[in-house]
């Protein structure tokens, strides 16, 4: 238990990035599997709309991961590479 106040302090600073660290993971790792759902749609049915609504979850999940990485929630590496891995499979359908 802290004893003196910047440990206290410090323990509600810890608490409020940890909450903010899981939400850009998490919704970074929900997005991922919205895009990998759409991606599987536009397979079966190769229409206009599924392939603009795969865009959409994909432009989303790189907005929330340069988000992220802008607060040192992603390392930029990291980051570039979940990129890079989606924007592959985007490519290769």
């Amino acid at each position: 238990m802290a004893n003196n106040k910047s440990a206290k302090k410090r323990i509600l600073i810890n608490k409020r990035n940890r909450l903010q660290n899981r939400f850009y993971k998490t919704s970074v790792r929900t997005l991922t599997k919205l895009f990998f759902k759409s991606i599987d749609i536009y397979k079966l049915e190769k229409t206009i709309e599924n392939k603009e609504k795969s865009q959409q979850i994909l432009n989303s999940v790189y907005s929330l991961i340069d988000k992220g990485t802008k607060r040192n929630v992603f390392h930029k590496n990291a980051a570039a590479r979940k990129k890079a891995k989606l924007s592959l499979i985007f490519k290769v359908i």
